[in-house]
């Protein structure tokens, strides 16, 4: 061996050498990214690269309350975002606490650069737009993470501070109208994420939505808004959708109203506190807006034909949505966490009040016992909330749209006892949660090997989702995309296995109920009936 190729062998050993020792060190969790207001740093935990408390916009404070979200301010140095913010305010007490200033995110990151273009699934809490936190041990996506896909989790504002609608905010209001700040918060952070979400080696263009209970109902609103267009690719709805009409006096389901009719409540909302100044309520401590119970006007999106334009069945219908992959579902009986009296009578006499000229037909459907109210009838609470506007969904996805639609119907839970008081429960809002995010208990001697089996198969499904607009993979039982024609379902029931649309008939009865709503005649018997 002659003395230039010897010196030609030691310089590629040596520049080998040193490429392995850079990927080693590149291998390292992305724990300091530079965003457009500057440095953040992070933590490495379970081979991630953490960021917790990442604001995305300005405080909502001061003269900031009850106004769209502004952009986040530049800061100097290096922030530390290490710990997570606290939720907005809200009765209740989540595990960061609660402020007013409380707009900010939660990153978790397998990325080893910024160029690794990894699937972004973000996470919008529900609460019934009353409640909620991203900083619930619930929604870690440390699990998640792992499986290739960033999992951003949102904040955003809720109850009065993020819902209220006022004729003085209308006028102050660059596009006219007041009430859906929330959803204005969760656009404002996917507008940062579009932006700022490659420095976590996040691919902007392959970004999916994901939320449960007002969060999957939020989910449903952005995917028929025209302000969120182009921020998301694909959709994650569980326990959501939003595809009622508007009612004067709002049921679970039909929970919508006018901005005129939201204004008229928020005028009242506001005179409690002896004024009828927006700048005098600015001024107030954000703890006076603390709710005494479970939610009061002000509280819920409306349709301000802004934010959410008109009755998104109806929108759907028009073509009027953004035409993204679907993942949408509910649990077998939600009904059993919404049904708190146990008078048949009462139960009945709700029915009837609600539905007026259908009831017979949808309690022949969904029928009473002669001293209880079982699953049968829960069920009507489940469909009326969530099982519909699901199913709905669905459909006129098939129909209307070009991207797939792909439903789920959640049943699993542990054997009931016969003869016991839950021997007629199925799965309840909810419980999903914690299967999806891979965050069961291991320690509960409860859960079962099983369990933990259906949540790694239920995560597999939710990353391949988020990565490319398909459930499948090789290893996994197939989940056949929607079709109007042959509708099926994908069952997580002890195993995932394909059947069909739970209680179908039953569907198509208070299907009828809501075709029938959206009639003028509908539309005027709603808006009389109080």
């Amino acid at each position: 061996m002659n003395t230039s190729t010897l010196k030609r062998l030691l310089w590629a050993t040596f520049f080998t050498a040193t490429t392995a020792t850079v990927t080693a060190v590149n291998a390292e969790p992305l724990i300091q990214v530079t965003v457009a207001q500057g440095k953040l740093q992070g933590t490495a935990e379970h081979n991630l690269a953490v960021f917790k408390g990442v604001p995305f916009a300005k405080p909502p404070v001061g003269e900031l309350r009850w106004k769209a979200p502004q952009p986040a301010e530049k800061w100097q140095g290096v922030r530390k975002a290490q710990e997570y913010a606290p939720a907005p305010i809200q009765a209740g007490n989540p595990v960061s606490g609660i402020s007013e200033d409380s707009l900010y995110l939660n990153i978790w990151t397998s990325a080893e650069s910024s160029v690794d273009k990894l699937p972004v699934l973000v996470w919008i809490y529900g609460g019934g737009f009353s409640f909620g936190s991203s900083s619930d041990p619930i929604f870690d996506g440390t699990e998640l993470a792992n499986k290739g896909v960033i999992v951003v989790s949102i904040a955003y504002r809720v109850g009065q501070l993020g819902f209220l609608a006022h004729p003085e905010l209308n006028k102050e209001s660059p596009v006219g109208v007041s009430g859906n700040y929330g959803l204005l918060d969760q656009l404002a952070a996917l507008k940062w994420l579009k932006q700022n979400i490659s420095e976590f080696g996040g691919d902007a263009n392959n970004l999916t939505i994901a939320g449960e209970s007002a969060g999957g109902i939020s989910v449903s609103m952005l995917a028929a808004s025209p302000l969120a267009k182009g921020l998301f690719n694909k959709v994650i709805s569980q326990s959501g959708g939003s595809f009622g009409p508007t009612r004067i006096k709002n049921y679970p389901g039909e929970n919508m109203s006018t901005l005129e009719q939201a204004q008229a409540e928020g005028f009242d909302y506001v005179k409690q506190f002896g004024t009828t100044s927006i700048a005098q309520l600015r001024k107030m401590s954000a703890d006076t807006f603390i709710p005494k119970g479970w939610s009061l006007p002000g509280g819920w999106p409306i349709v301000d034909d802004y934010v959410i334009k008109g009755d998104q069945y109806k929108l759907y219908q028009q073509g009027k949505f953004n035409d993204v992959p679907a993942l949408i579902g509910y649990n077998s009986d939600e009904g059993v966490s919404f049904v708190w009296d146990p008078d048949v009578n009462n139960f009945v006499d709700g029915v009837k009040t609600r539905f007026g000229q259908f009831a017979p037909s949808l309690l022949e459907a969904y029928p009473v016992a002669k001293n209880s109210i079982p699953r049968s009838a829960r069920n009507l609470v489940r469909d009326a909330a969530f099982g519909w506007h699901t199913w709905s969904w669905a459909k006129l996805q098939t129909q209307y749209g070009k991207a797939p639609a792909y439903l789920y119907y959640f049943d699993h839970h542990p054997k009931r006892t016969p003869d016991a008081k839950d021997e007629d429960h199925g799965s309840g809002h909810g419980h999903e949660i914690a299967y999806m995010f891979k965050n069961l208990n291991k320690a509960d001697p409860n859960v079962t090997k099983n369990d933990l089996k259906m949540s790694d198969i239920m995560a597999t499904y939710w990353t391949n989702f988020a990565k490319n607009g398909n459930p499948n993979d090789d290893a996994l039982p197939n989940w056949p995309a929607f079709n109007n024609d042959k509708p099926s379902t994908m069952y997580f029931q002890q195993q995932p296995k394909v059947g069909p649309v739970p209680d179908k008939q039953a569907l198509e009865t208070l299907d009828q109920y809501f075709k029938w709503r959206r009639t003028p005649a509908g539309e005027k018997w709603a808006n009389q009936v109080r």
